[in-house]
């Protein structure tokens, strides 16, 4: 299958890239500023706030699976804007499309999100995710929307680890919230479920989160402890009245999207577990 990767060069990008091509798959990986740097794949800059290289990109790969891994969260051009171009110009193209999408979209007001929930973002970027996802349910109703939690690596890489080693080491200030609670998600383990849905025949959203709720202070104590770093260092607060914008408490229920995968989506108390 040829696959066209969008944010490519990002984290969750480089590992989708990776194992699509491990699995035999034709793989284009686009790139913002700098190419990545994985054999085998043919890197290709694109800028989703510029329709015209989206539509260059599409006639160059001709792809048979477009999956959208690309995002700035203070750019509504790029996550909203981007995202629907470059919807557009896939399902004109006869490409399928995974569009992957945040629990950001909803306000944390459930708690408890499944596949169904309406989005009711209280972020500008939320805001953004939730204006791709109606756009492209509109013009590209067989396409899959994979939203997910926090993403972590396997050995660390992600922004939420170089968070939490530069606390526990002293390079930085900061408090992890106690009351701030996600459902983290290995990046190994997402990028396999969009590889799975890339090939099936699903369609509307998926929920692709871990199945373990955990604070942003316990995730912090978790990857602490399998680095071998000082949980000490990790100073706990509660966000609740510091005036800190975005949700609290947002908990994606997978357990619908789970049953019909070969994947499973470990939870963070599993996946972080320090082998001794």
């Amino acid at each position: 299958m040829n696959i066209l990767i969008v944010g490519g060069s990002g984290f969750l990008g480089r590992e989708l890239a990776q194992q699509a091509l491990a699995t035999g798959h034709t793989v284009t990986a686009t790139f913002a500023t700098r190419a990545g740097d994985i054999p085998g794949i043919h890197w290709l800059p694109m800028d989703l706030r510029r329709s015209e290289e989206i539509t260059l990109a599409l006639r160059e790969t001709q792809p048979d699976v477009v999956i959208n891994a690309a995002y700035r969260k203070a750019d509504w051009a790029t996550t909203a804007d981007g995202a629907i171009c470059l919807a557009m110009a896939a399902t004109q193209h006869g490409s399928r499309l995974v569009h992957v999408s945040s629990d950001a979209v909803f306000s944390g007001a459930d708690v408890r999100y499944d596949e169904s929930a309406t989005p009711d973002p209280i972020t500008p970027y939320g805001a953004a995710k939730a204006a791709a996802e109606t756009a492209i349910r509109l013009f590209a109703p067989a396409a899959v929307i994979a939203r997910t939690s926090l993403i972590i690596g396997g050995g660390g890489g992600s922004v939420h680890e170089a968070f939490i080693h530069d606390l526990a080491t002293g390079r930085r200030n900061g408090v992890l919230f106690t009351d701030d609670i996600r459902c983290p998600v290995h990046v190994a383990d997402l990028a396999l479920a969009i590889l799975e849905l890339t090939v099936s025949d699903h369609a509307g959203v998926c929920h692709l989160a871990g199945s373990d709720a955990v604070s942003r202070h316990e995730l912090g104590v978790l990857i602490a402890d399998r680095d071998e770093l000082d949980a000490s260092m990790l100073t706990a607060g509660r966000r609740a009245g510091t005036g800190s914008p975005g949700a609290l408490d947002v908990r994606l229920d997978s357990t619908r999207t789970q049953r019909t995968l070969r994947t499973t989506l470990r939870g963070a108390r599993d996946f972080l577990r320090r082998e001794r």
